[in-house]
């Protein structure tokens, strides 16, 4: 078995890929009030900030940055996917070993973290969050998905409400302005 490392930078900046264990399902999305409600319950005890998210159907994207001193995500994560599964009706299939471990079926076990390391390394992550449905062909337009900080934003100007174009046309207008 390969020694996964995860890189534990206390009050650092994180990009995150969480996904669903049955990538066809459209949980995330289905119950997005109840992913929210999850994160507020776990943020007074365990705070972060929230600089980029998307929630796709089944996974999610997203940039944190932790408090002074605080590496601790792993915690956090399991709070968050805890939270969010008491909330679903017990329906899934699950695993032999899943079973075995008293465990559900919702969210795969690990999730991807990326360390940022500066300003563009910072940029990219937001940048391809926001992208990520229009990636996915969810959406022509970045702004015509609803869960994502995107819209959040263009409030603050970030970005123009028209970034990364139109994809109506098959994608000959991408990026263009």
């Amino acid at each position: 078995m390969t020694a996964y490392r995860r890189n534990f930078v206390p009050g650092g900046c994180f990009f995150f890929t969480v996904n669903l264990a049955e990538r066809k399902l459209s949980l995330l999305t289905d119950h997005a009030e109840l992913l929210r409600a999850a994160f507020r319950e776990t943020r007074p005890r365990h705070p972060f900030a929230i600089d980029a998210i998307v929630v796709l159907p089944d996974h999610l994207h997203t940039v944190w940055n932790l408090p002074k001193g605080d590496a601790d995500f792993a915690v956090r994560w399991q709070l968050i996917k805890a939270a969010f599964s008491r909330r679903l009706a017990r329906n899934e299939r699950i695993s032999q070993s899943r079973s075995a471990k008293g465990e559900r079926g919702i969210w795969q076990r690990r999730y991807w973290e990326h360390t940022i390391r500066d300003e563009m390394d910072f940029s990219r992550h937001v940048d391809y969050v926001h992208i990520n449905p229009v990636k996915h062909g969810l959406v022509d337009r970045v702004r015509d998905w609803a869960p994502s900080s995107f819209h959040r934003h263009v409030e603050l100007g970030n970005y123009p409400a028209d970034w990364a174009g139109d994809l109506s046309n098959d994608g000959r207008d991408y990026g263009e302005r």
